[in-house]
């Protein structure tokens, strides 16, 4: 696995706003849970807060804030992402405060200047490419189905998921959890608009057109085929109880965290029942997911495992 590369400035300290306050627990939305197992595949310490859509720089959550002295420095060698993307401002204390959104765009400032190794380094030109695939497939298409999580300044001033499993066909359940923070009856005007736009939105992007039949046979085909391939994976390396990867070798790839992600986000997620069942039928899935989480997260709940 790559070593982290020495920075030439001040670590800052990093606090990653989650969307829920619910500390030793994985929340619901995929894509927080991604960032955190690529923050702990490198070691990196960071803190949680539950933060707000309201303050995050792009108006949803994950986001994170660095703290330090040496701000100004450490976010202009962030490669792609230049220092006018983060929000910079100053503390009480006089410390500087940067704040950047979306997991994929954090990852990458955070991988520039040495706090995040470049895991997807060392990778072939065609395995770079099939883990793009892999994350393309959880992230634009699955996504719609049953975890797609976005939050922003149209919504309350925490969390909002869109889905269709989570938000159309478990209305209820959803709105309470992922509203938490808004008091009743605001909630429930809230909830309505909110489910007006999420299934607006996916009659737009074509969800909404496939009735439930047709969307649980999408789900399970996306989840067979991962199945498939982490049953691969396990199978060409020696079994001695660590993680196993979804593109084999030793160490993790970007398509890991997403992959972690989306499968910790159904497993946890009381709105989403159909989609819980369908991965608990794959139990290599369950497998993947749990070694990573004994690995990385042994201070995290975990999910509870079926009864049988």
């Amino acid at each position: 696995m790559p070593e982290v590369r020495k920075t030439t400035t001040e670590v800052p300290d990093i606090t990653l706003f989650r969307g829920w306050a619910d500390s030793g627990n994985h929340v619901w939305s995929p894509f927080v849970i991604k960032l955190e197992a690529r923050l702990r595949f490198a070691g990196v310490k960071y803190t949680t807060d539950s933060g707000s859509p309201l303050a995050a720089p792009k108006g949803k959550i994950p986001y994170i804030e660095l703290r330090g002295q040496d701000i100004s420095s450490f976010v202009d060698s962030g490669g792609e992402i230049k220092s006018s993307e983060w929000a910079i401002r100053t503390g009480d204390d006089g410390s500087h405060i940067a704040s950047l959104g979306d997991s994929a765009l954090i990852i990458k400032a955070l991988t520039a200047p040495g706090l995040l190794p470049d895991i997807n380094e060392r990778l072939s030109p065609e395995t770079k490419c099939h883990d793009m695939a892999l994350r393309a497939l959880l992230e634009d298409k699955l996504y719609f189905y049953h975890v797609r999580f976005c939050s922003s300044l149209q919504f309350p001033p925490h969390c909002a998921s869109l889905t269709r499993e989570r938000w159309v066909d478990n209305y209820y359940t959803m709105r309470d959890h992922a509203l938490w923070s808004i008091p009743y009856p605001i909630r429930v005007v809230v909830g309505i608009l909110a489910y007006r736009k999420h299934t607006a939105m996916l009659h737009g992007q074509g969800t909404g057109r496939f009735n439930g039949q047709e969307v649980k046979r999408f789900k399970t085909e996306i989840w067979q085929t991962i199945d498939g391939l982490l049953r691969a994976s396990k199978s060409a390396v020696k079994d001695n109880g660590e993680p196993f990867w979804a593109l084999g070798g030793d160490g993790p790839t970007e398509a890991d965290a997403t992959l972690f992600g989306f499968v910790v986000s159904v497993l946890i997620c009381t709105a989403g029942p159909e989609s819980r069942e369908i991965i608990r039928a794959f139990p290599t899935v369950t497998e993947y997911a749990q070694r990573i989480h004994d690995k990385y997260f042994p201070d995290y709940h975990k999910w509870e495992e079926p009864r049988t």
